[in-house]
């Protein structure tokens, strides 16, 4: 779905000016990353590493993790479909509603791909279960004991569970030193997300040595440029000064839901991270959405392209609190206007 996800701006000549379309928050410096990377433009005369093992070695050394059990790819959607190409022609069931590119992925690949919308009972058939956790678009996380109870439940299913907003919560995930010591769990991770730098596309998964190797041989040379390979590894070593104010956000968040549900237009679905999922009660968010940006240079994100929602599915993504009081209002008077 290569053009049905959020910071679309290039759909409308009139300029964004806030942008609570993408899971990104935009209030994090990044001065000290951009000083960084200044002192070190002169690499890029020379090819990086063919695979970035030094890379992987610190990230790993970052997290005290056996090198071995780290893999760099250009983002996490570049995790995404290595992995599906690793598994070709399996049987996937996707929990939804989620991100898109597990189906398209999987599709690519070969799988046979199917959606479900619980975990309490595992087709028998199932090879691999795709989760996001917390999971976009509705920022749910599902409760730590009894994710670690399903895999541990089916031993023969491979659970490819992707964490990119795992800094976007206070509820407890899996960590990247568990996820390499379980036989069948691949974790997928994103330093676009945690450190607010999409333009730089930088993930990486964690998971046992027979996996990371089994992707690392179907991974092109030179996955990496030199400068993102320097942003993953400064921002790695410097993570502390990047983190935004998780506590902050996520009482946002709580804030912001409270205003779109005393204007009585939009239910708000339950989660636990800095952005949420609306549905109208009346009217399309594809109305809300271009009346937004068209008229006070606001960008939201129409969520009906999920597997599972419709055309009355919008989220966003809190920012600071005079932004985000702004589109409230810019909601209240299209809410009016209609």
């Amino acid at each position: 779905m290569l053009y049905g996800h959020g910071d679309d701006a290039y759909n409308y000549n009139h300029p964004i000016t806030v942008n609570f379309s993408s899971n990104v928050y935009h209030h994090t410096s990044l001065t000290p990353l951009f000083r960084h990377l200044e002192h070190r433009m002169e690499q890029i005369r020379t090819y990086p590493e063919p695979s970035p093992r030094k890379a992987e070695h610190r990230l790993a050394n970052a997290m005290r993790l056996p090198a071995e059990t780290v893999c760099l790819t250009r983002g996490g959607t570049e995790a995404i479909y290595l992995i599906a190409q690793a598994l070709s022609g399996r049987n996937s069931f996707i929990l939804a509603p989620t991100f898109s590119e597990y189906a398209d992925a999987c599709r690519l690949h070969s799988h046979q791909t199917r959606f479900i919308y619980t975990l309490d009972r595992l087709p028998q058939e199932a090879d691999i279960v795709w989760i996001c956790n917390p999971n976009n678009p509705t920022g749910h996380v599902i409760p730590y004991d009894g994710l670690q109870q399903i895999v541990m439940r089916h031993p023969s299913v491979l659970f490819v569970i992707d964490q990119s907003y795992e800094d976007f919560t206070a509820e407890r995930v899996l960590s990247s030193r568990e996820a390499a010591a379980m036989p069948n769990v691949i974790l997928i991770h994103s330093l676009t997300k945690r450190f607010g730098t999409p333009g730089l596309r930088i993930g990486y998964l964690t998971a046992r040595k027979e996996w990371t190797e089994r992707i690392r041989k179907i991974r092109m040379p030179w996955p990496m440029d030199c400068l993102s390979i320097e942003a993953a590894v400064y921002l790695t070593e410097h993570e502390e000064e990047f983190r935004p104010d998780l506590t902050n956000l996520l009482k946002e968040r709580t804030r912001m839901a409270e205003k779109l549900e005393a204007l009585h237009m939009a239910e708000v679905w339950p989660g636990q991270t800095h952005f949420l999922l609306a549905r109208l009660r009346m009217g399309k968010a594809s109305a809300l959405k271009d009346y937004l940006a068209e008229t006070h240079g606001m960008l939201i994100r129409d969520a009906g392209n999920f597997e599972g929602l419709d055309g009355r599915y919008f989220r966003i993504a809190v920012q600071q609190p005079e932004e985000n009081d702004r589109l409230m209002a810019a909601i209240e008077e299209w809410m009016f206007s209609v």
